[in-house]
This record gives structure tokens, sequence and C-alpha cells, in this order.
């Protein structure tokens, strides 16, 4: 899967309409937290999460663990568990991941910035489900619901996603 910088997601020998970061996408090495850019890189697929309140478990081979209310995802980078999973309340900024928009109806885990985590460097980068109108993320990649849901089928822990700083062909 390659996500290029004019949001086409071409995964699959399919094209996909796709939201990216709202300041566009940057090297990996000048990713910041809170820029609401995207990282260029190839960034491994590490697991699934997923809303059973919205819909029914998605078919994948990748990990997959259920969305409850408690979960967090630290994006404090003073923060021992940043760029981790927390479980809320928490005492320092997170990401609620039972969002109301529905971005976090399906989520993709990407492996940017967590082997260890460097504080600073971004958190959180996910590929999600897009809004309606494919409103910029806050760095992460976004893709139609449906369509995230279809891609699962094929993905595994062998799996990649590409953030592009090219247009698709």
């Amino acid at each position: 899967m390659t996500a290029h910088s004019n949001g086409i997601l071409l995964a699959g020998g399919k094209r996909f309409r796709c939201a990216l970061g709202r300041s566009g996408i940057v090297p990996a090495d000048a990713k910041r937290e809170g820029d609401g850019a995207s990282p260029a890189g190839i960034w491994p697929v590490r697991r699934a999460l997923w809303r059973a309140d919205r819909l029914e478990k998605p078919l994948t081979a990748l990990p997959l663990q259920m969305i409850t209310s408690d979960d967090g995802w630290c994006d404090a980078p003073g923060d021992p568990a940043y760029n981790r999973p927390v479980r809320m309340p928490w005492p320092t900024s997170h990401e609620v991941m039972t969002r109301e928009d529905g971005l976090y109806d399906v989520v993709v885990v990407l492996g940017h910035n967590d082997n260890p985590p460097v504080p600073g460097l971004g958190s959180a980068i996910f590929l999600h489900c897009a809004s309606e109108d494919y409103k910029p993320t806050e760095g992460c990649i976004a893709i139609a619901r449906d369509e995230l849901v279809a891609l699962l089928k094929d993905m595994s822990t062998a799996s990649t996603l590409e953030i592009s700083l090219a247009a698709s062909p």
C-alpha cells in the first residue's frame, strides 16, 4: 500500500481517495509532535483496532483488538508512555480512541516512531477512517471506512504502508 502526496492510496491494484495530514507529508526525520504532517517512509503494519459497538469484527490476519471506552493513546512527549496505548483516565495528553466522529471505528496501527518511541518525533500515526469530506488528519492516512474494512482482509503483520512524497502515477 502506498499513500501519495496527491491524496491517492494505491493498494491491491486499486486506487482509493485518502486524506493526509493537514500539513502535508514531510520527511520522517522532520516529523514533530503536533505538526499535523504525515511522515514519509515505509511503515510496518502492527495491528488493527475496531469499535464493536459500531461494526462487526473485521476479517484480517492482523492481531485485532476491540476498542473499549477506557482506551487512549498517549501523545505527551514527556510521558514514559509516549506513543503507546494507555487506559483512561490518563494524567497527560492523549488521544481518546472512542471518538464520536467515527474516524477511529477502524484503526490500523503503523510502526512509526515505536521501536522505541523517541519523545517528540510523532505519535499515533494510524491508517483510519476518513471523514465524509476527507478533511485533513493530524498526520494519519485516512480512507473510507468500507474500503478500510475491505483492505484489512489482505493485511498481515508482513504488510507495510508507504507514505510517499511523490504524487501517484
